[in-house]
């Protein structure tokens, strides 16, 4: 059984509208592509059937993959986030106690992460070094780099 993943309501809508362009869009544009590569005569020798059909077939593989997903998607309602310990949707400022320095990171799903936006991914080392941890409470984290110390600072939704 694959795993769980906690989305946001937006987030699930965007995974529903690129799933439904890749079967209404892309889908019939592998086909006619087929199509029109068959129309060319020998298909032993045609290379632009060969690469539509394995287009098509990478398209349905990612389609069969994003429908798999989505049957193990939990939507989360933000205005229920228990702000007491850290979990997947609250906004967490840590102090790397290494370096001094203060972060603020919200706690997301692996679809949702994106670290230039301050996102982690609660699967991430961070993510998991802190969860379920409260304000004032130290997180050592393994990383590439070695442990990290992060003390939590601040929970919020």
């Amino acid at each position: 059984m694959a795993d769980i993943q906690y989305v946001t309501k937006e987030t699930l809508e965007q995974m529903k509208a690129e799933l439904q362009r890749m079967k209404t869009v892309d889908r019939p544009a592998a086909s006619k592509a087929i199509a029109e590569a068959r129309e060319k005569g020998d298909l032993k020798e045609n290379a632009e059937y060969d690469a539509a059909k394995e287009a098509q077939g990478l398209l349905e593989a990612k389609i069969a993959a994003m429908e798999g997903s989505m049957a193990n998607i939990r939507v989360i309602d933000e205005s229920s986030i228990d702000t007491s310990k850290v979990s997947i949707l609250t906004k967490v400022t840590l102090t790397n106690l290494g370096t001094k320095k203060q972060v603020t990171y919200k706690i997301v799903s692996e679809k949702e992460a994106d670290l230039k936006a301050g996102k982690i991914s609660v699967t991430s080392p961070i993510g998991k070094g802190i969860l379920g941890k409260t304000v004032g409470e130290t997180a050592e984290v393994q990383a590439p780099a070695g442990i990290l110390k992060f003390k939590i600072e601040e929970i919020t939704a």
